[in-house]
């Protein structure tokens, strides 16, 4: 998902909402081999685009998951050289495509911010108060208490499934290592929801430490398919080239 967010992303020179659901839709159409009870859920739907995940959250009450995070690097990437504001808003705007629960926007707004410090050349750590400033209530107190310096991952309330606990586990693997490979064993480790929490934790420490500091050996297999589009793999070289792509992309918006 945080490719097919690229694709539109670079395809359109900036945010196309509608655009970025359909391509979710294909994507989900097409059997992928994980997708989240919630995001399916909404993405098959029927609803249009705009009413979906609104919709699903007023008859579950629940849509903080951590699946808008989870996909939100790329974004973070492209919007990392724009305004704050324009970062922050489109992180809750692409979250609520697909999750109801403001909880869940707020935690892609925050990634964001510290991303866009990070590529700036600024410690996501120190600037995580500024990133809560823009967390209105009543969901400001929730993410200040797992993003304070004194959490850790034991202090959890909710499975890491859930998006406040995720992207603590994020930070505090960040905060508690000092390498990229440090940071994304650290929140393996924590079991539960891995691979969620180790590519939240990934878009962060790869952010502070950069391409280089990823293992070799980590990065030479990798390939990521991506189910809809028949044939197509992404592997190191499209990988890197889309990144480059976003990072220095003009803004449309």
């Amino acid at each position: 998902m945080a490719v097919l967010v690229a694709d539109s992303l670079l395809e359109h020179g900036g945010l196309d909402l509608p655009d970025i659901f359909a391509r979710f839709q294909r994507w989900a159409a097409a059997e992928p081999k994980d997708i989240g009870l919630q995001t399916e859920d909404v993405l098959s739907s029927g609803h249009p685009w705009d009413l979906a995940a609104g919709i699903h959250f007023q008859v579950n009450r629940r849509a903080a998951g951590n699946g808008a995070l989870m996909r939100a690097v790329t974004a973070a990437v492209f919007y990392a050289r724009r305004e704050r504001a324009v970062s922050l808003d489109a992180a809750r705007r692409i979250a609520a495509l697909t999750h109801g629960d403001r909880a869940a926007w707020e935690g892609s707004a925050v990634f964001h911010e510290l991303v866009r410090v990070a590529l700036d050349g600024g410690d996501p750590l120190a600037a995580v108060g500024d990133a809560l400033a823009e967390v209105p209530e009543p969901y400001h107190a929730r993410w200040a208490a797992v993003l304070a310096p004194d959490w850790h991952p034991g202090l959890a309330t909710e499975f890491n499934g859930a998006v406040w606990p995720c992207l603590g586990s994020a930070v505090w693997a960040l905060r508690t290592t000092e390498s990229f490979e440090g940071a994304a064993r650290a929140a393996v480790d924590l079991g539960g929801d891995t691979d969620t929490v180790a590519a939240v934790t990934g878009g962060l420490a790869g952010a502070v430490y950069g391409l280089p500091a990823i293992p070799p050996r980590w990065t030479e297999p990798l390939h990521v398919p991506v189910p809809g589009w028949s044939g197509r793999v992404l592997r190191l070289a499209e990988l890197t080239d889309m990144a480059g792509r976003l990072d220095f992309s003009p803004s449309g918006d």
